[in-house]
């Protein structure tokens, strides 16, 4: 019996859901640094305007990808938990995948508040621009600020301990936990 290898099984994830996996992993990782780097710079530096807007444009399209990512997640079949004895890692699992979604939400939000605080749109490497729905207004700008911040923090630390418990399946628990998302699984 021919496995399909685009979706997910209760086996494990098929190469659409790996792929939006990584690739969001490594843009929003990316990202937390790209901004971590741009807050450091001074307004006269040479790549200040460049990092501000290279990362308003990769936000922009990872906010794609998270529509797309939410969207293929319930059309699809969740693999089965592996270690059905440890209910209470099931659970605490399911709401740290839970908190990371809804974090990379208000990242986005808090994101878009701040670039358009001034009422100027978002331009998406010139291809397209997101509108400013909202009047300009720097409090909000300030507000939105400082929650991204905060939150982009909260989720690179649940990123850390995602990974760690990723490697605790894999080295202690020696289940297929992480390989389920390295590779597509045979049923």
């Amino acid at each position: 019996m021919e496995t399909n290898r685009w979706g997910n099984s209760r086996h494990g994830y098929g190469i659409i859901s790996i792929f939006l996996h990584w690739f969001m992993a490594l843009g929003l990782i990316g990202l937390y640094f790209l901004g971590d780097y741009m807050v450091e710079l001074d307004y006269y530096h040479p790549w200040y305007h460049d990092s501000l807007s290279l990362h308003k444009a990769i936000g922009i399209l990872l906010a794609v990808f998270w529509l797309v990512r939410i969207g293929w997640t319930f059309l699809q079949t969740q693999p089965a938990d592996l270690n059905a004895e440890h209910v209470w890692q099931n659970r605490f699992a399911h709401l740290a995948h839970v908190a990371l979604y809804s974090l990379i939400l208000l990242m986005i939000i808090t994101g878009y508040l701040i670039s358009t605080a001034k009422g100027e749109g978002i331009s998406v490497f010139g291809w397209f621009e997101i509108p400013a729905l909202l009047a300009d207004n720097a409090d909000r700008g300030e507000l939105a600020g400082e929650i991204h911040e905060i939150s982009t923090k909260l989720f690179m630390l649940l990123v850390i301990a995602h990974a760690a418990a990723a490697l605790l399946h894999h080295f202690y628990y020696k289940d297929k936990t992480l390989l389920r998302m390295l590779r597509i699984q045979k049923t």
